[in-house]
């Protein structure tokens, strides 16, 4: 390991400490992570999807992947400070399915949604924020500091599938679902109306981080000012070959990792 050299306590520039400056940043005041296994979550297909699920014979889950997350969060009643964070996740589902036992897979899309809940600490602020750059200040508006939820999701991994038929009996809802208009603009067709004959059922592992976070002033040292000492580089008049010679040769890509190396990573 190189050694690394610090800057001599008298010296000047970017490591001489100048003055403390005031600062407005996003502190977080509580967060948590989950690891959620989601069973038999059903998804749901449009109008145009559906009669080839109808007349599949087997399916196969190939991606998950996640669409949009809508986070809404209220204070808890009689608990000073804390708030409910309430997340529904939309998954766009994408399916390899067969009609036959010779025929190829046929890709179909879908839908699936589910909701969940986390109580957090955000600590207690009643003032109202307003903003210069904020169209709505001209406006009668509530802008009371409520804190920020963030929601942290990587895609899905996909655990099962299953083809089940549909029938009142089941569990699982058959008439269809509400979903938001925006999330239906990213699928060929109507969600509404559908009458299913089979639902396809998948069960995936989620990853979350959800954090609550509030605008706060923080003192911090000032060093200098973030002056860029790099020049940058102009590749329009060099020979192709030449920058081609500078590339390193992606070995990962044609000599996969050891499971010894991915347990190290």
């Amino acid at each position: 390991m190189a050694e690394q050299k610090h800057a001599p306590v008298n010296a000047t520039g970017a490591h001489c400490f100048k003055e403390a400056v005031c600062i407005d940043a996003g502190r977080i005041y509580d967060s948590c992570t989950d690891k959620d296994c989601l069973t038999d979550l059903q998804v749901y297909f449009t109008d145009r999807a559906q009669p080839v699920i109808d007349s599949a014979i087997s399916v196969k889950c190939k991606e998950v992947e996640i669409i949009t997350v809508y986070v809404d969060v209220e204070p808890v009643p009689f608990n000073k400070g804390f708030y409910s964070v309430d997340l529904t996740f939309f998954f766009k589902v994408t399916l390899g399915v067969y009609c036959s036992p010779a025929s190829p897979a046929s890709t179909v899309v879908g839908v699936a949604a589910f909701s969940k809940k986390v109580i957090l600490f955000g600590s207690d602020g009643n003032v109202k924020v307003f903003c210069s750059t904020d169209a709505r200040n001209c406006c009668d508006h509530d802008n009371t500091n409520m804190p920020k939820a963030s929601v942290h999701v990587v895609d899905p991994m996909c655990l099962d599938n299953k083809l089940v038929d549909c029938s009142c009996n089941n569990a699982w809802d058959c008439c269809g679902v509400n979903i938001p208009a925006s999330v239906c603009c990213k699928f060929d067709g109507d969600f509404n109306c559908v009458k299913p004959q089979k639902a396809v059922l998948i069960t995936i592992g989620l990853f979350t981080i959800v954090q609550l976070e509030r605008c706060v002033q923080m003192m911090i040292p000032a060093y200098d000012f973030a002056v860029p000492d790099k020049e940058s580089t102009n590749t329009t008049a060099d020979d192709p070959c030449e920058i081609f010679k500078k590339i390193k040769f992606p070995v990962s890509q044609f000599f996969p990792p050891k499971l010894s190396d991915v347990e190290q990573m």
